[in-house]
């Protein structure tokens, strides 16, 4: 400004102009001149936007922006300027711009913020950057309609195979199968994994792990060209399919298996599957209850190598419901003292008096009724819950030392069930001392009282850790018996690695005695035999017969355990009884015990 008043336009040092005008962003630097605006600068981004040179931008924005402007927002721009010109507010404005490089009657939506700047020689300019949000709008448009696109296809579709996944097997599932069901045939669901894929992957790698399941999704989708594949999570895949006969879809599923053996990569089993038919549920096809049951079907194969296809059945279902029971109430079961002890006698031949009990496990339902043994021992195994079962019956046999010797029952020694799982999940020792003492057996029994029975198949399963394990039990006092030797495949080279007391051989010996010529008769014979070379007391298990037991003292078998002699009964029963007037079954003293056991370790085979 002049010492007359006069407002001269601001020259940009030559420098800053070249430097701001080649600028991509779009903004123009204006100069209050009077009442007005008046442009002094527009850079690159600006000029290319509106399509025209800068001499001619700088020209069209000297006559004002309002002749392009939209007549609807011309009124909203001049007061926003008006004030903003006045330091009376900001420059923010959206409003909609005819630009020479759009067509004629378009509009673009721009949105102008302005703020001042204080130049070097202490002129004030107001600066605007003008950005089209016509072109961000239909650029997020694109974007967004794209990233639906992809996500839509994402949502249904497996990634790495191509496949349809099961947000579309839920989705459209039901469709598929009413379809199937439409052209006169039952819809079946076929739910598969494949077999070891965690060793093929740590054998060759994920990358070959991810073309074998590509594999397994091209070979499902040749075989079974007009069925449903969809892939699940990791390695299994779900398929409804319009092959209903079980031969024929047991046939294409092995062809799948030897397509994919075929072409893959090393060796691999392929795959294998559960089956299940689609049930209606009223009017509509149940594909997801559909999918449980092949699921229990799939897991009903286990670790059998040589079965592939499982077909789901009624009593699969009732099965897993029933162990779903055991497996949600077995603490409950063990809190309400529904697990009870049954004893059950092991006689010596040669006295014919009780020489000791081994506890067994039976599970009293207030809601089921008698749950047996051979159903929720196995399931407990299964889960790795039959710890909780062992400790417990320990538990109660510790508790009912006292109980005997307050009623005057003979204290003998008792066997507990304990299952190499057991040492997986807790301290099996620690947890019996702890037991043993907290029961108050310690002032009436020392702790070989009490012995833990192991199997022969759990023992040679595992032999390494058993051994350890069994020391512990053996140096903190307790005594290890030999359960079901001669159930499986015995191995004698147990005997140099364990310190066993006593072997029971498996009932099915006795049972079959004279099948094949007699075989057993000699088997058992020599095995007891070498039991007395090895000073181990034998016993002979599911003695029901006077035949069985005169051939138990024929071969010097030491103690026999059967219906023979009596049942498994708990000692509430036994206390009953002798409360009725019954006397107690002939027991061994301690000393007839120790007597007898010499007598047997000393005899020469």
């Amino acid at each position: 400004m002049s010492s007359k008043g006069v407002q001269r336009m601001y020259t940009f040092p030559k420098e800053m102009r070249e430097a701001l005008e080649r600028c991509e962003a779009s903004f123009v630097y204006y100069q209050k001149i009077g009442d007005k605006a008046v442009p002094v600068l527009a850079s690159d981004g600006f000029c290319r936007r509106t399509g025209m040179p800068r001499a001619h931008v700088l020209e069209w924005l000297q006559r004002g922006l309002f002749e392009r402007l939209c007549p609807d927002d011309v009124g909203i721009v001049s007061q926003v300027s008006d004030e903003f010109l006045r330091h009376e507010g900001p420059y923010d404005v959206v409003f909609r711009c005819r630009l020479s490089a759009i067509e004629r009657g378009k509009y673009t939506l721009i949105h102008g913020l302005g703020s001042w700047q204080t130049m070097p020689d202490g002129t004030e300019l107001a600066v605007i950057a003008y950005a089209n949000l016509s072109d961000m709008i239909q650029t997020i448009q694109e974007k967004t309609q794209a990233y639906g696109l992809l996500q839509k296809d994402r949502f249904y579709r497996d990634i790495l195979t191509d496949l349809p996944n099961t947000n579309y097997l839920h989705e459209f599932g039901g469709e598929k199968a009413a379809q199937i069901r439409s052209a006169g045939r039952t819809p079946m669901l076929v739910y598969s994994d494949v077999e070891s894929m965690q060793s093929y992957n740590n054998q060759y790698g994920v990358d070959e792990g991810d073309a074998l399941l590509r594999l397994v999704a091209a070979s499902l989708k040749a075989v079974f060209p007009t069925s449903l594949v969809t892939r699940s999570a990791d390695d299994h895949f779900i398929m409804l399919t319009d092959v209903d006969e079980k031969e024929a879809l047991e046939s294409r599923l092995d062809q799948v298996n030897e397509r994919i053996k075929h072409l893959a990569k090393g060796n691999t089993g392929g795959i294998r599957s559960g089956v299940c038919p689609v049930e209606m549920n009223g009017s509509e096809d149940n594909v997801g209850s559909a999918i449980d049951h092949a699921k229990h079907a799939l897991k009903r194969i286990n670790t059998n190598l040589n079965q592939k296809v499982c077909f789901f059945s009624m009593q699969m279902d009732e099965e897993y419901w029933r162990s779903r029971y055991i497996v949600e109430n077995i603490d409950r079961a063990i809190e309400s003292g529904w697990i009870k002890v049954y004893y059950h006698a092991l006689y010596r031949v040669e006295s014919q008096k009780v020489a000791a009990f081994e506890a067994l496990a039976r599970w009293v339902d207030p809601v089921r009724g008698i749950i047996s043994p051979a159903e929720f021992i196995p399931t407990l195994q299964k889960y790795h819950l039959l710890y909780k079962l062992d400790l417990c019956m320990f538990e109660q046999v510790c508790r009912d030392v006292q109980v005997r010797n307050d009623n005057g029952l003979p204290l003998i020694p008792v066997s507990v069930n304990f299952s190499r799982q057991d040492f997986d999940h807790t301290d099996v020792v620690g947890r019996m001392n702890e037991i043993y003492e907290k029961s108050g057996a310690d002032q009436y029994v020392d702790r070989s009282y009490f012995i833990v029975e192991v199997t022969e198949q759990e023992v040679a399963a595992d032999p390494e850790s058993c051994q350890l394990q069994l020391r512990r039990i053996r140096e903190n006092g307790f005594g290890i018996w030999l359960d079901d030797f001669g159930s499986g495949y015995s191995s004698f080279n147990m005997f140099s690695k364990f310190r066993f007391e006593l072997i029971k051989y498996d009932m099915e010996m006795i049972r079959h005695l004279d099948d094949n010529d007699g075989a057993n008769r000699l088997v058992l014979k020599d095995l007891v035999h070498l039991a007395k070379a090895l000073k181990l007391h034998t016993l002979i298990e599911g003695v029901e017969t006077k035949a069985q037991l005169d051939f138990a003292r024929e071969i010097g078998c030491e103690f026999v355990q059967g219906f023979y002699y009596q049942k498994p009964e708990s000692l509430d029963e036994v206390l009953f009884r002798i409360r009725s007037g019954d006397a107690v079954r002939p027991c061994e003293t301690p000393e007839e015990r120790e007597a007898m056991n010499r007598k047997w370790l000393n005899t020469e085979s």
